[in-house]
């Protein structure tokens, strides 16, 4: 999996490359938690995200309850798997998918 991180004044976009699992969750929450800080937008662009895991799903669930906080969140470019996935476990009632 690979992580690119853009961030512009209060707004971070982070574009992930590659399956979110088990093993890939831990970075990803470790990049969102060091880039976080005073973001008030926050957007996953999951054009190239061909799969996530329930360990993918915590990451994002955490991210969410983070920004109710400090702003707005929102998933774009999501493929139609990982949209299955946000749509069964309920995460597309949660998380606002554009």
């Amino acid at each position: 999996m690979d992580i690119i991180k853009q961030k512009n004044e209060n707004e971070l976009v982070i574009k992930i490359s590659g399956r979110l699992d088990t093993n890939s969750a831990p970075e990803l929450e470790k990049a969102i938690m060091e880039s976080i800080e005073g973001v008030e937008e926050l957007t996953f662009d999951l054009a190239e995200m061909p799969y996530t895991s329930s360990a993918g799903l915590r990451v994002f669930l955490k991210a969410q309850k983070q920004m109710n906080k400090q702003g707005h969140m929102k998933v774009i470019n999501i493929c139609e798997d990982v949209l299955e996935v946000f749509e069964i476990t309920g995460f597309s009632d949660i998380i606002e998918i554009a």
